[in-house]
């Protein structure tokens, strides 16, 4: 048996997702799908940094300081804290049957205790219960009485500067207590698991829900092509269809694919063909010309730093827009934010400047632009919010003139501009970018903005220039889409 094979909070949450993945984690711990890119660890530091904030909101207590493999001394810390009488701890640490667990804050409560569990989600989900539920049971086989248990999570209603209110907690004892008879099976299942070879677990939602597996190219490499997990809009009745034996998309009876797209997607894989519907042309008789085809990046901080943002808002920074020049080609005006302060008036000057003209502004997902424009507008106020609600006013979307009109099925059951675009113009993708997908433009983009990030000047200009030419593309991709639609339109 793997030496450090014993259980945390978070190895025993990952076990009841799937046992196959916790022995991966526990048994080969230098596995390369372990190591975090640079989202996750983004996600990871702002976890940290939430954690630590909440601290303030439940005074009086004092951090262990202790490395993440001190375990010794985190349970001799723990016992010294509970002796002297301690009645708040910050990090304290208890291991029972096996499981080592450390509580983000342990707050007395008359005769027991208050156990805190931070997240930095904005509401309790029900991944949480487990989490909160293996600790309240540690702490109860430690011999300690856990009066209740919380759910600190970060509100959203709350507004920089204002950060008073930036938590909320939420009493999760009676969802908690109905857990808890459970712990011990759970416990003894996932240790026996550890000791033996690796589990045969059959592939499903597990391995994308709560959270992606890291191992799942694993159990999924040997697929069929088109597998029903990738039926359009299936999501979770995907799975009921494999239970019915079903194993790929044409195999699908048509009655049971939900949408006229996933019926499409059907009947392109049945034909071995690309389908473009007759209604393409008709489609897109609404982008009238000269367009525009714009896109934004934002940054979502879990902890504001602007005046008026709460907990995750997509504050746009950056921006590419594509303008035709009526000459049969395009101008290319962009912006970025590469420095601290906020960026949201200059910002919206330039995107007003950038889209003057534009009959039509096009962007692939028109929600996500909408909402940036629109609380744009609600932020800035005044003359500049009038010209931005134009703006706003203009915008037109491109994707459900694919969704509804063309599958290809390179497709592969999703229409975002990253699948669609590479099947339909091959050659047009962002493999030779250093930055090819928006979660990782958005860490850039943080770094780059927030006050506390300390970047040499050259490694500040080697990341705007990749978050430049990557958000350029995003647009670029939109234009090159709308060439081919136009074409396949034509040839019907």
């Amino acid at each position: 048996m793997h030496a450090s094979a014993n259980l945390s909070k978070s190895r025993y949450t990952t076990g009841l997702s799937c046992l196959r993945q916790l022995w991966w984690q526990v048994h080969e711990p230098d596995a390369p799908e372990l190591v975090r890119d640079a989202a996750n660890q983004a996600r990871l530091d702002e976890g940290v940094r939430v954690g630590e904030l909440a601290r303030r909101y439940v005074p009086g207590g004092t951090p262990m300081g202790f490395t993440f493999q001190q375990i010794a001394e985190k349970l001799a810390c723990t016992a010294q804290l509970l002796a002297s009488g301690a009645s708040v701890i910050y990090g304290a640490s208890f291991l029972a049957d096996r499981v080592f667990v450390e509580v983000d804050i342990l707050e007395r409560a008359g005769d027991g205790w208050r156990l805190i569990e931070v997240k930095s989600s904005t509401k309790v989900k029900d991944e949480h219960i487990p989490d909160a539920a293996v600790q309240a049971y540690v702490l109860g086989r430690a011999g300690l009485k856990v009066a209740a248990v919380e759910l600190m999570h970060l509100n959203r209603e709350c507004r920089f500067p204002h950060l008073e209110s930036l938590f909320e907690r939420e009493d999760i004892t009676a969802r908690v207590r109905d857990q808890l008879a459970g712990v011990p099976a759970a416990i003894a299942e996932q240790l026996a698991a550890l000791e033996g070879a690796l589990p045969e677990v059959p592939i499903g939602e597990h391995c994308r829900e709560p959270h992606e597996c890291p191992f799942r190219s694993r159990c999924w490499a040997n697929l069929p092509e088109h597998h029903v997990s990738t039926l359009y809009y299936a999501g979770k009745k995907a799975w009921a269809l494999v239970a019915q034996g079903y194993d790929t998309v044409p195999e699908v009876p048509e009655v049971l694919c939900a949408t006229p797209a996933s019926r499409r997607q059907r009947r392109s894989l049945i034909e071995g063909r690309r389908i473009v519907e007759p209604t393409l042309k008709s489609a897109l008789a609404q982008f009238r010309g000269p367009l525009a085809y714009l896109d934004f990046e934002t940054v979502g901080a879990a902890i504001p730093f602007w005046n008026g943002c709460r907990p995750y808002d997509a504050v746009p920074v950056q921006f590419s827009c594509h303008r035709e020049d009526g000459k049969g080609g395009h101008d290319h005006m962009e912006w970025i934010a590469d420095s601290p302060g906020d960026p949201r008036e200059a910002l919206a000057i330039a995107l007003v400047k950038a889209c003057k003209g534009a009959v039509g502004i096009v962007t692939y997902n028109v929600s996500f632009e909408r909402r940036c424009v629109v609380e744009l507008a609600e932020h800035l106020g005044g003359e500049l919010a009038r010209q931005l609600l134009d703006v706003e006013r203009r915008l037109q979307d491109l994707l459900p003139v694919v969704r509804d009109h063309v599958y290809d099925p390179a497709f592969r059951g999703s229409f975002s501009l990253k699948s669609v675009l590479p099947a339909l113009v091959p050659g047009s993708g962002y493999d030779n970018l250093e930055v090819q997908e928006g979660t990782t433009a958005s860490v850039m983009l943080e770094r780059l903005v927030r006050d506390d990030s300390v970047l040499a000047p050259d490694e500040r200009a080697r990341m705007a220039s990749a978050l430049r030419a990557y958000c350029k593309q995003d647009t670029w991709a939109t234009v090159v889409l709308m060439q081919k639609l136009r074409e396949l339109a034509k040839a019907k």
